[in-house]
C-alpha cells in the first residue's frame, strides 16, 4: 500500500498539506483526538476517516469538531486527493485488511486508492502484535512503502505490559512533519544521479550444498534503493541473496558471493555518483570449497577461512572528487561505534552508518532500525523507526552533500 513516491500529492514547501487521519477500533482512539488537534495547529487540512469500530469509542462528530470540518460527504470519499494518510490507532483487524487489499469501510477504501505517503501507528495487545500473521502483514505493508510509528512497549489497556502501545500523538505529529518536509525536499533531489546500492548477505560455498553466510535480509539496502529511485535517481541494486523482493524501477544484478559483489561494485562504482554499501559482505570465505557435497561422517571437519577483498576500502581508494561513498557498520555497542569512526577515516568513505546488532529490537530480522550517521563533520543519531524512514534520512544527507559539493 502507499507509494514509494508522492504521486497525487498536493504539498510543497510553504503550502498547507491535506492529511487523511484514519481512526480504527481501539481504546487508543481517544489519543487520535489529540493528534488531530496537533495537525490542525500545524496548519494542515485534516480529514478524519473513522471506522465503525472507532466510533464505538469516540464519536465521529468529535473528530469533525477538532478537525473543524465534517467527514467527507462526497459521492466518492475514498478518492479524495491528499498528501499523507496516517492511521492512528491501527488495529490488528484493519492492519490485516490493508495488507490484503480488503475495502469494507471508507478508511480501507481510501487506503486502497491512496498513492501518497502512508504512516501507520499500530495499537493492539502484545500477543496480537507478535503473532506471525500480524508480523507478516506488517512486512507486506512496509515493503509497499508504508512507514511505521511504534508500537512501543508499556502498560496496555488490559493491564498487561509489552509491545503494542500506540505511539504518543506528539511523536506521530512529529513524524508527519518529517515525512511532509522530506517529501518536499526529496522530490527530484537525486534526479540525474547514478546510485549504486548493495543489499543482502553474501554466501561463501563450503561444498556443493553448504555455505558460510550471515543474517542480513537485505531490507535496509532495498529501502535505500527504493528511496533513491523515488528521488529520481538511476539506481542499480547489487542483490546478495535477498529475503525481500527488490523495488520496482531499479536495475537488479545478482551478486551471491563476495567475489561476485566485489567484481560488480568495482566495475560499476566508477560511474556512480553515490555508492551505498549496505550489504553484509563476508569478511572470510572457505579457502578450498568443493563442488560436490561432503558426506557426513564421524571425523571432524576443519575449514580454513581466507579473507575476502575489502570492497569498500578499494572503492574509497578509487573515489572521485565529488563522489559520495556510504559504508555500513553492523557492530555492537560503543566499541562498535568507535570502530565505525575508525573505518570512516581508514576506508576513505564519505559517511558511515552504524547500527547496533547487539539489540534484538532493531537491525537483523526486523522492520525497524536505529542508526548513527558518522561523518568527518560530526555524528547524527536517527532514532528508531522503519527502515524506509531510515533510508529517507540517510539519502537526505547524501542529497545535501551532493548539492553542496562537500563530499
Amino acid at each position: 500500500m502507499g507509494a514509494e513516491g508522492t504521486s497525487g500529492a498536493r504539498h510543497s514547501a510553504g503550502r498547507t498539506a491535506r492529511v487523511l487521519v484514519g481512526v480504527t477500533g481501539s481504546i487508543a482512539a481517544y489519543k487520535a483526538c489529540e493528534l488531530v488537534r496537533l495537525l490542525v495547529r500545524d496548519g494542515h487540512e485534516v480529514v478524519p476517516l473513522t471506522t465503525p469500530g472507532a466510533e464505538r469509542f469516540v464519536a465521529r462528530e468529535t473528530f469533525e469538531a477538532l478537525a473543524r470540518r465534517e467527514a467527507p460527504r462526497e459521492l466518492y470519499p475514498h478518492l479524495l486527493e491528499a498528501d499523507l494518510l496516517v492511521v492512528a490507532p491501527l488495529s490488528a483487524n484493519t492492519l490485516a485488511k490493508l495488507a490484503h487489499g480488503l475495502a469494507d469501510t471508507v478508511l480501507t477504501e481510501a487506503a486502497l486508492a491512496f498513492r501518497g505517503l502512508v504512516l501507520l501507528a499500530p495499537a493492539m495487545n502484545t500477543r496480537m502484535w507478535e503473532h506471525p500473521a500480524t508480523q507478516a502483514n506488517v512486512r507486506l505493508l512496509v515493503e509497499r512503502g508504508a512507514q511505521l510509528v511504534g508500537p512501543h512497549a508499556g502498560e496496555l489497556a488490559e493491564g498487561e505490559v509489552g509491545a503494542g502501545r500506540m505511539a504518543e500523538p506528539e511523536e506521530i505529529a512529529a513524524r508527519v512533519r518529517e515525512a511532509l518536509a522530506g517529501a518536499a525536499a526529496g522530490a527530484g533531489s537525486l534526479a540525474g544521479r547514478r546510485v549504486l546500492v548493495t543489499a543482502g548477505g553474501t554466501r561463501e560455498p563450503l561444498d556443493g550444498v553448504r555455505f558460510v553466510g550471515n543474517r542480513s535480509s537485505g531490507r535496509m539496502g532495498v529501502a535505500l534503493a527504493a528511496e533513491a529511485a523515488a528521488r529520481g535517481a538511476d539506481v542499480t541494486l547489487l542483490a546478495a541473496n535477498l529475503a525481500v523482493p527488490p523495488p520496482a524501477g531499479v536495475t537488479v544484478v545478482e551478486t551471491p558471493t563476495a567475489a561476485d559483489l566485489a567484481r560488480e561494485a568495482l566495475a560499476r562504482g566508477a560511474h556512480a555518483d553515490v555508492v551505498l554499501m549496505a550489504a553484509a559482505v563476508a569478511d572470510y570465505r572457505p579457502a578450498d570449497p568443493t563442488e560436490a557435497k561432503r558426506p557426513k561422517d564421524a571425523e571432524p571437519w576443519t575449514v580454513t577461512l581466507e579473507p575476502t577483498q575489502d570492497v569498500l576500502a578499494e572503492l574509497g581508494r578509487r573515489k572521485r572528487n565529488g563522489q559520495v561513498i556510504v559504508g555500513f557498520a553492523a557492530d555492537q555497542g560503543e566499541h562498535g561505534l568507535e570502530r565505525a569512526r575508525e573505518k570512516l577515516a581508514r576506508k576513505n568513505g564519505t559517511l558511515f552508518v552504524f547500527n547496533d546488532v547487539s539489540r534484538d529490537d532493531i537491525g537483523f530480522d526486523s522492520e525497524l532500525n536505529e542508526v548513527t550517521v558518522v561523518s568527518r563533520n560530526g555524528e547524527q543519531m536517527i532514532g528508531k523507526r522503519d527502515k524506509r524512514a531510515i533510508a529517507a534520512a540517510i539519502l537526505g544527507e547524501v542529497a545535501t552533500l551532493l548539492e553542496g559539493g562537500r563530499s
